[in-house]
């Protein structure tokens, strides 16, 4: 096996099922419930609870969940977080995007947290998927797409500019769309202050 398909190749790819769970946090748990079951229609499938915190878990595709922590005395002081519109509270996160399976389902989602009083975007068309961009209880922005053409359910074609569409891409892209594979992976700069 060359070092190319150690470090990019198809036969090195763990056989990923989607998100088990993304963890989140918030400061109130019983919001975040009416929020995630009651106003998405996300079913509650589990809860952790101990002294120092809840763990519940939000059901938003098969074997696929979105978690939240409630710590018992936390100092967060919740904020606003819009998709897309960078924010120095949160450097590493900009927003959770939800996958539907068509466009009657984005447009009930629309109307079921409309008719929810929440407020929600119109939808918005990127070409390759269209989106709705709301807000949860905690002010995490959340998103609900659909794909107008799934590049998930394909072998990657990285020559197709509908799918691979920014006109300057980084490196690693280039290298991809020359060679189909990627021959070497930058050292992790956590690595140095371990």
């Amino acid at each position: 096996m060359s070092d190319a398909e150690r470090v990019g190749g198809e036969q090195t790819r763990p056989s990923w099922q989607g998100i088990n769970h993304l963890a989140l946090v918030t400061t109130d748990m019983d919001a975040t419930v009416r929020f995630y079951h009651a106003t998405l229609g996300a079913r509650l499938v589990a809860t952790i609870g101990t002294p120092e915190f809840r763990h519940y878990f939000f059901e938003v595709g098969s074997q696929c969940t979105v978690a939240f922590f409630e710590y018992a005395d936390a100092p967060a002081q919740p904020f606003v977080n819009r998709a897309g519109v960078p924010n120095e509270h949160a450097p590493q996160f900009d927003h959770l995007s939800l996958n539907l399976p068509d466009e009657q389902a984005l447009h009930a989602l629309r109307q079921r947290l409309q008719s929810h009083d929440w407020e929600v975007t119109d939808i918005v068309d990127h070409e390759v998927v269209r989106s709705i961009y709301f807000s949860d209880p905690n002010g995490i922005a959340l998103e609900a797409s659909w794909w107008v053409r799934d590049p998930t359910s394909q072998p990657a074609d990285y020559q197709d500019p509908q799918l691979f569409a920014d006109p300057d891409p980084v490196a690693a892209v280039v290298e991809l769309q020359i060679t189909g594979t990627l021959t070497g992976i930058r050292e992790s700069t956590l690595a140095s202050t371990a």
